[in-house]
């Protein structure tokens, strides 16, 4: 039997990050929405909806330690919202101080729909940008608001992720998800790339992890 998909599931898998009532009310609401619109949009895997609270809330809850107040996060391809709009959800709910800018980067114009309307309705501090990664780096920079965090969940590989974010380098941070086969990528990373890299255990999945990746810059000796 598996574990039950629940808030207070979700809950126990973050023991020691604190997530306000405030922030469980507001994706509920999130969550509310995601099942009304995947029938039409197929935003997760149907094999994944049944467990929306452990798999992808709390998977992407568990980021939060990692943030830093007054942070700027570009959120690339959002799909769904995991982990963005999640982390903008969180973050709305938090006193001023704590508080920390989300842009959510999603080329698919409905899913882009989508996000905007949980924006809306969660009041969520968070940017919905429906374009490719590329033009809303320019978008950022054109406003003076580079971002210094870089997040990504089952997007790309991550040489291809640092291809994309390569414009924030060498000041952002990167938080990626990602699963098995996480060594392979770091080794074939490193044939493009340098950067430090933490591997951090996942709370949700056993064979699942959190890379927080810092000082990335591409090697002068190599190029993809």
């Amino acid at each position: 039997m598996g574990r039950k998909d629940t808030t207070e599931a979700a809950c126990a898998l973050l023991t020691g990050i604190p997530v306000s009532r405030e922030t469980w009310e507001r994706l509920e609401t999130f969550v509310g929405l995601l099942r009304k619109w995947q029938p039409a949009q197929n935003l997760v895997s149907p094999a994944t909806l049944e467990e929306v609270w452990t798999r992808h809330v709390a998977d992407s809850l568990q980021l939060l330690p990692l943030i830093g107040p007054g942070s700027t996060i570009l959120d690339m391809g959002s799909g769904a919202g995991f982990p963005g709009m999640v982390l903008a959800i969180a973050a709305s709910a938090m006193p001023e101080q704590h508080r920390f800018d989300v842009h959510l980067c999603e080329s698919n114009k409905r899913k882009a729909a989508f996000l905007r309307t949980v924006s809306r309705e969660c009041h969520a501090r968070a940017r919905v940008h429906d374009d490719r990664v590329e033009a809303v780096f320019a978008v950022l920079a054109a406003d003076r608001r580079m971002p210094d965090m870089i997040t990504a969940r089952a997007l790309a590989p991550l040489e291809r992720l640092f291809q994309l974010a390569e414009k924030a380098f060498p000041k952002a941070v990167c938080l990626f998800h990602k699963g098995r086969g996480v060594e392979l990528e770091l080794s074939d990373a490193k044939r493009y790339w340098e950067f430090d890299a933490e591997v951090i255990p996942s709370r949700v999945a056993e064979d699942s992890v959190v890379l927080r990746i810092t000082q990335v810059s591409r090697r002068r000796d190599s190029s993809p």
